[in-house]
């Protein structure tokens, strides 16, 4: 990736959804069971992509140690999210049905997800010296210059 010197922002000012899904392996010798689920994210990705009214905006992938993958994805508005999540003819219905018959609850295999609806204006960002990341690999980059210099101002929060 092309790292971009200087400060930028985010180029996105409406409403968002974050949300954060991933996977932990909790038993490495069992890759029967886990590797199955660690291949199904990407397929979800790629559907989505190419549906550009799904709400789905984009996403970034992360690794944390040897056993956890997340994504953090971003998403136009929740209505969005839940309906990809709940269509029976999309990837995700069927990943999770697979997934709650190979694992459920016997342990090798840990996930989450943690979901954050977020209002325009109440969130801010600042990539100095990156390639393009996260929001702002999204959305695209714009220099941070002006209001953009200050993390209240990009906030558009008062003081109290």
């Amino acid at each position: 990736m092309t790292i971009r010197a200087g400060r930028f922002a985010a180029d996105f000012s409406g409403p968002l959804v974050v949300f954060i899904i991933g996977m932990r392996i909790n038993h490495f010798h069992k890759f029967r069971k886990w590797l199955p689920v660690a291949r199904s994210m990407q397929p979800m990705i790629e559907e989505l992509s190419r549906n550009p009214d799904s709400g789905f905006l984009g996403a970034e992938t992360l690794r944390q140690g040897f056993r956890t993958v997340l994504l953090v994805q971003y998403w136009r508005d929740f209505d969005s999210l839940e309906a990809y999540a709940r269509d029976r003819d999309q990837l995700h219905m069927p990943a999770w049905t697979a997934f709650n018959k190979a694992i459920g609850n016997d342990g090798t295999v840990g996930i989450f997800h943690e979901t954050y609806t977020v209002q325009a204006g109440q969130y801010e960002t600042i990539y100095g010296n990156m390639p393009p990341f996260g929001l702002g690999k999204v959305a695209g980059l714009v220099p941070a210059t002006g209001s953009r210099q200050q993390a209240r101002a990009r906030m558009k929060v008062t003081a109290e």
